[in-house]
């Protein structure tokens, strides 16, 4: 084994360590199973399907990966049940980055739907405070356990909804408190980003960043739109601008028009493998578009999704890549530099993050093979 490779090819305990950027996490798929239980027993919510918190956390994983539709979207109305009071979403809040930080994660981005928490008596403001201050509170708790972690938030507004300007408008006054973009997600079908464009040119004369969900459920008509009529600064999934790629026989690639042009533009794909696997949008790890699309130099980065219906973690997210591809250090290091690019935060704390601590961080582990 040649020194470049022990230097390179990462173990889980470096995968682990390694500075890593999340940039597609959301806030209600993340919980900690215990937490569900504790908040659904404090608030009286009995609609669990077990109360076993390891129960629970497979019962999670099944649900989402049983390709049952139903079964997926009750996922989340559980864990949407139990966060409709502020102390629970700074609570859910607060433990969404520690456990991100215990990851390794030094940047993240996380995504809620503020409209899905009104259902205790919270004004949308009460909810935007709430979780704010519980990232604020598990930063603050992190660095005291070792660890360093910004988070940012991106407020959702639900696509089959009729409230997306109002939460526009609402990530724009919080824009400097700790909301650093916007996005709309829910079912892509019936729902073009399209139905949302005075809430995209609002934030685009506000000179606001936001993210569309497009490209993963529906097909290349989906980013097409996100991009040219909405004008979206990130794909949220786009795993399926790989129907606008042909790989020939003799090996060689033609990229289509949509393609090339989100590769000529560096617009950002927020993949998520295992979750695209739970989708049907990949079949398996070794088959997932990130490999090719990594190849062909796209803005490819790395992300979770959803950390607890899809029992996963930015390292397994890696792990699984590693085990599929053979990427290295210096592959993760690509993603990460990528996905600090495409951050939502000003250029110059961006470049701060990139030379200060995701490069240094990288070069560390891949000097440890010296001292073994």
């Amino acid at each position: 084994m040649t020194s470049q490779t022990i230097a390179n090819t990462p173990t889980p305990d470096q995968i682990r360590r390694a500075p890593k950027v999340l940039l597609h996490d959301h806030l209600d798929g993340g919980l900690r199973p215990g937490t569900v239980v504790e908040l659904a027993r404090d608030s009286g919510y009995t609609q669990l399907p077990e109360t076993d918190p390891d129960k629970l956390g497979v019962w999670f994983h099944e649900a989402a990966d049983s390709g049952s539709l139903e079964r997926y979207l009750e996922t989340f109305s559980h864990t949407v049940g139990v966060m409709q009071t502020r102390d629970a979403l700074v609570r859910v809040a607060r433990e969404c980055a520690q456990d991100l930080a215990e990851d390794g994660v030094v940047y993240a981005e996380v995504r809620y739907a503020p409209e899905q928490h009104l259902d205790g008596g919270l004004s949308l403001e009460e909810v935007v405070e709430a979780v704010n201050e519980g990232f604020r509170e598990g930063e603050r708790l992190a660095r005291e356990s070792g660890h360093r972690i910004r988070v940012g938030a991106l407020l959702t507004a639900m696509r089959h909804a009729a409230r997306a300007l109002e939460i526009a408008e609402l990530a724009n006054r919080y824009r400097d408190l700790g909301v650093v973009g916007f996005d709309i997600a829910g079912a892509e079908a019936g729902y073009p980003p399209t139905r949302h464009l005075d809430a995209f040119e609002y934030l685009k004369r506000e000179n606001n960043h936001f993210t569309i969900h497009a490209g993963e459920a529906f097909g290349l008509p989906s980013i097409w739109q996100a991009l040219q009529w909405c004008g979206a600064d990130r794909l949220g999934h786009g795993v399926r601008i790989i129907d606008d790629i042909e790989v020939k026989d003799d090996g060689t690639v033609h990229l289509g028009r949509l393609a090339s042009y989100v590769r000529d533009k560096r617009i950002p794909l927020e993949m998520c493998p295992s979750s695209n696997l739970q989708t049907g949008a990949a079949a398996s790890y070794a088959e997932h578009p990130i490999g090719l699309l990594r190849r062909l130099h796209f803005r490819a980065t790395v992300n979770t999704d959803n950390r607890l219906m899809s029992h996963t973690s930015m390292s397994r997210e890696f792990e699984h890549l590693v085990d599929a591809f053979g990427y290295t250090l210096d592959d993760m290091q690509w993603f990460s530099v990528n996905a600090m690019k495409s951050a939502f935060i000003p250029f110059d704390e961006r470049l701060a993050m990139i030379n200060d601590v995701i490069k240094p961080g990288y070069a560390e582990l891949k000097s440890e093979w010296l001292f073994q």
